[in-house]
């Protein structure tokens, strides 16, 4: 008989293998004495595994993340999972009251970590995320959105050159693979820097629901834990290739922007992105995109100063922009 999986605790609570609980760690106070709390759902099989955090929200106005992982707890049952899954919501709790990307003392949460017990607001969050939940996984992924008036094309970010992370980053299944090295002080660089997998998702604007990015985002996540043999049920991932570049492409005057073309789209070197027009009169300024590829991040304000970002563009070498294209047309038929 094998011998019984031993109890998963997070901060004073102490989950037995075969149950599930919802923990709620005490974060801090508001101004006017009331508490707010770290919530976390756990998932603890009676069968060893990895260890599965699924965390959203760390900058607060990012709301696809949050629904995500309402959604994957809905979908969780106990009986048919090995290892350990655990779902944090909401991070920055303070951000998502004041639906804000920052906390109060106008911190990133993203570039506190690991934080301080003694430190300021920002510090302090990092610093009980860091030790109670990250210290406890062996992968984690983590759900954001592009920032306000800014849209994302469901993407993923990691260091590619890393086997596990690029594994779960091409079973996670969003049609496009960044290679982005992780910053000091965000999440994903703790996390690197302590040995544990970390992928990043972006799909979406801050502050909106985006079911493309919401649905694409769940089944990437389940995806990733039949890849780490969480879940018994086969890998069925849509294609995704990895972008060997991408920039940001700007407004080359100032004025109203009239976009010609949508996020997701695929772009041809020489085709006609936007006009830039004065309001007052005739004059236009063509945007054009220099090069082949797909927009993968747009602006949505339709003002813009000479030098502002737009476009968002992935490039890919040579064949791989066709592979794209192929990958694309799948992605966007499967979930749009």
């Amino acid at each position: 008989m094998a011998p019984k999986r031993e109890a998963f605790t997070i901060g004073e609570f102490s989950i037995d293998a075969g149950t599930r609980a919802s923990i709620k760690l005490p974060a801090a106070k508001l101004y006017n004495d009331t508490p707010l709390e770290l919530h976390a759902e756990v998932f603890h099989s009676k069968k060893p595994g990895p260890v599965l955090l699924v965390c959203a929200a760390i900058h607060g106005d990012e709301l696809n993340g949050i629904e995500i992982c309402r959604r994957l707890i809905d979908k969780m049952s106990i009986r048919t999972l090995t290892g350990t899954l655990v779902v944090v919501p909401i991070v920055n709790v303070f951000g998502f009251i004041h639906q804000s990307r920052y906390l109060p003392d106008r911190r990133d949460l993203n570039r506190c970590f690991p934080g301080s017990a003694k430190g300021a607001l920002a510090s302090r969050l990092a610093h009980l995320f860091s030790s109670e939940l990250i210290s406890k996984a062996t992968h984690i992924v983590d759900l954001h959105t592009g920032a306000i008036h800014r849209d994302n094309f469901p993407q993923i970010r990691c260091d590619t050159d890393d086997e596990t992370m690029m594994a779960m980053a091409t079973a996670f299944g969003a049609p496009v693979i960044m290679d982005s090295k992780s910053v000091k002080g965000s999440m994903r660089g703790y996390a690197n820097d302590k040995g544990i997998a970390c992928i990043l998702y972006e799909a979406g604007e801050a502050l909106r629901f985006s079911e493309l990015s919401i649905k694409s985002g769940v089944t990437g996540v389940l995806n990733v834990m039949r890849y780490l043999g969480m879940l018994s049920s086969k890998l069925k991932p849509t294609a995704s290739i990895n972008a060997s570049r991408s920039y940001w492409l700007r407004s080359e005057a100032d004025g109203l922007v009239n976009v010609k073309r949508k996020i997701g789209s695929r772009v041809s070197k020489g085709c006609l992105l936007a006009n830039v027009v004065n309001p007052f009169g005739s004059e236009v300024t063509e945007l054009r995109s220099p090069t082949d590829g797909i927009i993968i991040g747009l602006t949505n304000i339709p003002v813009a100063n000479e030098g502002e970002a737009l476009f968002h563009i992935a490039q890919f070498v040579g064949d791989d922009i066709e592979i794209a294209n192929e990958h694309l047309d799948e992605f966007i038929s499967t979930y749009a």
